[in-house]
């Protein structure tokens, strides 16, 4: 079994209890093998930490777009296995879609390179994509290459309070059109979300949210010379005359900027000091986000009415992190069984039916199996573990994670 950074929220990385899994580490694997500023790409051990991967890039005057919360420990390796997602993922897109090149040790032995950065490789199945998102299960990831982009240098960075979260999907078509699509990320905040913040002494009295919850927008470029500021300035008034927006407040400096993002990335450590919560993945077509809002609410509530939600995320690529807090007293391993016993099986199958699913971001690992054999396609499933069963017939590769071999 590979191991990383150890960030799972699924147990991709923990040993079952027989005492008999060999735990494969790659936290020495730590080389930046290069950096290749004219090519824009980078290539890496596995082993290497997300953040000094990012370094490594901006030492060069490049950003390594994958960001998220766990990237002062998460590695590359782990970053591939689970297809990570993150902050930017609207503007980049997931991992997947960033890495160039692999380097995969298989079940048998041997070593499968195809390290070249190569933007256009058109020679038949494009292997390295069963490796990303297969969470070790196929083959052990040592190596990648990933691609870089031009560093923003110029940020407009709001902090918006809406109105009604239903206009979210308009807005986030608003930002794109009239910025040109230089949106790198639309963050959506409920009230009980920012006020547990608040309840750790790191809330902002400016920083509020609306009738409808608020959004961090935020506008980025390479160039100083793109007028971000105007541009934002005039999408948030055009949005105020349309209705979606209460009131703005945009980032007027660097510091203001950092304190907008503390805010949301706090919300974690807001929960952990509430007392824990049960953490939903939920990804939903853009479209139809304020219909799981609303509906998934109300499911919640029919459930028991005292319960609190804490719901934020990358709502501009559809991913929402739907967290159930853990009741004030109760036991916090007894609740978690409880809920994903059947509360959550009601909000995933509410997701199910209006396009989306219920692993966004953080995979399967070994606590989504029974999710996987519940919602998969009967042809899908069955694919997954013929390819196991062809690669890693003996089940050798984190076994007791997503699937075993046909």
């Amino acid at each position: 079994m590979p191991q990383a950074g150890n960030t799972s929220y699924v147990g991709g990385a923990t040993p079952d209890l027989s005492g008999r899994q060999l735990v494969v580490s790659l936290e020495r694997m730590t080389r930046i093998r290069e950096v290749d500023a004219a090519g824009f790409t980078l290539s890496a051990d596995a082993g290497v930490i997300l953040a000094d991967a990012q370094a490594a890039a901006e030492s060069h005057g490049l950003l390594l777009p994958l960001s998220l919360g766990a990237e002062g420990s998460c590695r590359l390796g782990g970053n591939l296995g689970t297809n990570a997602g993150g902050l930017n993922v609207l503007r980049y897109g997931m991992a997947r879609d960033q890495v160039l090149g692999i380097e995969v040790v298989l079940p048998d032995g041997a070593l499968f390179s195809d390290m070249r950065p190569l933007r256009k490789h058109n020679v038949g199945y494009d292997l390295k994509q069963l490796f990303i998102g297969g969470e070790g299960t196929l083959g052990i990831v040592t190596g990648v290459v990933l691609k870089l982009s031009p560093r923003p240098v110029s940020h407009a960075t709001a902090w918006v309070q809406i109105a009604d979260a239903a206009a979210l999907p308009d807005m986030l078509g608003e930002v794109r059109r009239e910025s040109c699509d230089l949106v790198s990320s639309f963050e959506f905040i409920t009230r009980t979300s920012l006020d547990l913040v608040s309840a750790i002494g790191l809330g902002d009295t400016k920083l509020r949210t609306g009738t409808g919850g608020a959004v961090i927008i935020e506008l980025s470029a390479s160039s100083e010379r793109v007028p971000l500021d105007e541009m934002m300035g005039a999408i948030i008034e055009a949005m105020m005359e349309k209705g979606w927006v209460e009131d703005a407040f945009l980032a007027q400096s660097g510091q203001q900027r950092l304190d907008m993002w503390r805010l949301r990335e706090s919300i974690p450590e807001g929960e952990k000091h509430a007392g824990g919560s049960v953490k939903l993945d939920i990804s939903v077509p853009l479209s139809r986000l304020w219909d799981f809002l609303r509906e998934g609410e109300a499911v919640v509530r029919a459930h028991d009415p005292a319960l609190r939600l804490s719901v934020y995320g990358h709502v501009g690529d559809g991913n929402i992190h739907y967290n159930i807090l853990v009741p004030e007293g109760a036991d916090r391993l007894a609740f978690t069984d409880a809920v994903n016993a059947g509360l959550a099986h009601e909000l995933y199958a509410l997701a199910r039916a209006l396009g989306g699913d219920y692993s966004a971001e953080y995979g399967i690992g070994r606590l989504k199996r029974d999710l996987l054999e519940r919602y998969s396609e009967p042809v899908r499933l069955d694919l997954m573990r013929r390819l196991k069963g062809a690669l890693d017939p003996d089940n050798l590769m984190n076994a007791g994670a997503m699937v075993d071999p046909a």
